[in-house]
């Protein structure tokens, strides 16, 4: 007697695909993501010009930038933007050879999925084949002296030569080594460097490229608020506050009856009182400039304009804080709170200039800033903006080389001497794990197999002499740049590539998010799609097996 038939509640829009023709079609997705910006990858990589959904233009060749502007709705594509976006956000580099990487592993396991390899098997290769790539890149890894700045701005370099400011690249290198240089803190023997909250860039269009710097100060964009005020101030005392200077308002509405005249005339005098307290109590502590996140009445500007206090206002609590950090001041939340300690003088120099059409504030000659302000110059909005992902890439690579100085060979070497040795080691493996293993060997050689396509070279004769060169014998790693015999390559090889090295962390987070990223779409045997969208069963997500979990929480969080 049969058993009754499994009854399954979805609404009359829900199709339900499962079995390999899911696993197809996620392989499909992931090496579509990848194609898209295989094309981006390399010092000849190409601009793509996108148009955004609010009319904007984006012209770049960053890979997260291009995928950000990218709507999908298949969960494997958007796996594939998650770890773009997670790989800028750790490393700051390497989000297009990520994808192009992860895209190529998928690409090598679908053959053994079409003969009927069970995807555990391949995943279990496929992590004994991270664990050895782990163990090659210490190895080849080579420690960083950190003090050395010619060794530094090599290094910075080398990752900003495919970017479009490469034309700039030895400014934008000084730029972003001072930048990181600044903001570095070290207490008790730990070692803090937040680019993201205090190393501001402000972008201002106009003038040119080569008038772009780093403050070593803070720069927001406000003007005093009473034109009597000073608008420069040597060694000035600076009081920072996060509290209004004006009477309080009620938060909802508020009535006042008031019976008598005299009593209208008592509130009005209570309120001046109010403010002139507030005002006394910051002129006790003989401030030079006020800096508050909140209003200033016109009583107050009146009273510290008598007493020749400048003020400013409704700046914005990460500027605050950025001003605190750089002059040493304290913020005060309360006025009459205000003691000699909370007052900054780190600063030399107090100044209010008229930049095109705006006023802009400089903080500035702080004598220890721990904060910074990087002003950038161009023509338009559009490239400002593209010269700040630059920048920041730029500024995230010295932060990662500061905190772990280890550099491995780079321009496809690393991958080429990665890929051999997983294939010498795949010959001592027994049993059908091998196979998927030396397809992660033959995966890895995507990055200098794209390297030499973008350049336009012979990928078979170069790739086969670069094979050639990493065979035994040969103890240096060659990169695919080195064997391209072209003069126009030459040229830009001794031009950019004057330090041909990456990060030992860009090298290693990259294999480890593009291999974790295998174990998602491949275990996948239902898939539910309704209105157009697409969603992960929950009786799937039960049967992943994944080696990160961290990573597909990430993806949830943004619809993957």
């Amino acid at each position: 007697m049969m058993g009754p038939r499994p009854v399954l509640v979805l609404s009359q829009n829900t199709k339900r695909e499962s079995g390999r023709k899911v696993q197809t079609g996620n392989i499909t997705a992931a090496k579509t993501i990848a194609d898209i910006i295989r094309t981006c990858l390399g010092p000849r990589a190409m601009m793509k010009m996108l148009l955004d959904p609010m009319g904007g233009i984006v012209m770049t060749n960053d890979g997260n930038a291009i995928l950000r502007e990218i709507q999908v709705q298949h969960p494997a594509a958007k796996s594939m933007i998650e770890i773009s976006r997670t790989q800028d956000e750790e490393v700051g580099d390497g989000t297009t050879s990520v994808i192009i990487l992860a895209g190529e592993m998928l690409s090598v396991a679908e053959h053994f999925l079409e003969q009927q390899m069970h995807p555990t098997v391949i995943i279990w290769a496929y992590r004994k084949a991270l664990d050895d790539m782990i163990s090659i890149l210490k190895k080849i890894g080579t420690p960083v002296d950190v003090n050395n700045k010619e060794m530094m701005l090599k290094i910075i370099k080398s990752a900003i030569n495919t970017k479009a400011i490469n034309r700039w690249s030895d400014l934008a290198c000084s730029i972003a080594l001072d930048a990181v240089k600044t903001v570095e803190f070290e207490e008790n023997g730990r070692k803090e460097i937040d680019i993201k909250k205090y190393a501001k860039v402000e972008k201002i269009p106009g003038g040119f490229s080569e008038d772009s710097c780093v403050l070593r100060g803070i720069m927001v964009n406000k003007d005093v608020t009473h034109p009597r005020m000073r608008r420069l101030i040597k060694n000035p005392r600076i009081v920072l506050l996060d509290c209004s200077l004006e009477y309080k308002k009620g938060e909802s509405q508020t009535d006042i009856e008031i019976t008598r005249e005299e009593d209208f005339a008592r509130i009005l005098q209570m309120e001046e009182e109010y403010i002139q307290q507030m005002c006394e109590d910051l002129i006790r502590v003989k401030p030079d400039l006020v800096i508050t996140e909140k209003g200033v009445s016109d009583l107050a500007q009146h009273y510290l304009m008598r007493a020749n206090i400048t003020a400013i206002r409704r700046v914005r609590k990460t500027d605050n804080n950025r001003i605190a950090r750089a002059c040493g001041a304290r913020i005060v939340s309360r006025t009459d709170e205000l003691r000699e300690e909370d007052v900054g003088t780190g600063a030399r120099l107090f100044e209010v200039k008229k930049i095109g059409d705006e006023y802009f504030a400089f903080i500035t000659d702080c004598k220890d800033p721990k904060a910074c302000t990087i002003i950038l110059r161009g023509a338009s909005k559009e490239i400002l903006a593209e010269v700040e992902r630059n920048l920041q890439d730029a500024m995230q690579v010295c932060r990662n080389v500061l905190m772990d100085p280890q550099l491995v060979p780079g321009g496809g070497a690393t991958e080429m001497a990665v890929s051999h040795a997983l294939t010498e080691k795949s010959k001592g493996m027994t049993g059908v794990e091998q196979w998927p293993y030396r397809a992660v060997a033959q995966a890895l050689e995507v990055i200098p197999r794209t390297l030499i396509q973008n350049c336009g070279a012979s990928t078979i004769r170069v790739l086969t002499s670069l094979r050639v060169r990493h065979m035994p014998g040969h103890q240096e790693r060659v990169s695919p740049c080195l064997l391209y015999p072209a003069p126009r390559m030459r040229h830009h090889l001794e031009q950019c590539l004057c330090a041909v090295s990456n990060m030992f962390l860009y090298k290693l987070q990259t294999q480890e998010y593009s291999t974790d990223l295998l174990q998602f779409p491949q275990p996948i045997v239902s898939l539910r799609l309704q209105r157009g969208n697409c969603h992960l069963t929950p009786l799937v997500v039960a049967c992943l097996s994944v080696s990160r979990p961290s990573t597909l929480r990430k993806a949830a969080r943004h619809g993957g």
